[in-house]
């Protein structure tokens, strides 16, 4: 079963809609469709900034470290 919604958007927000389902090549409401699902599935996956965690390289005593000196 599909859904029909109704909504009013701000006239810099139509026009990227326009323009950008234009320049793809498909419908406003395909490319809407797929701006939903995109973050539904962000949502079911977690945080975005948490893929990377731990993919950082460096002291590995940085957390640990009291204070901050320039010497």
């Amino acid at each position: 079963m599909s859904h029909t919604f109704t909504i009013r958007i701000q006239d810099d927000l139509a026009h990227w809609l326009e323009d950008t389902a234009k320049a793809m090549g498909i419908s406003k409401g395909r490319l809407i469709r797929e701006q939903l699902e995109r973050v539904r599935e962000q949502e079911t996956t977690g945080r975005g900034f948490m893929r990377l965690a731990g993919c950082v390289q460096g002291d590995t005593k940085l957390s640990t470290r009291k204070g901050f000196s320039r010497s």
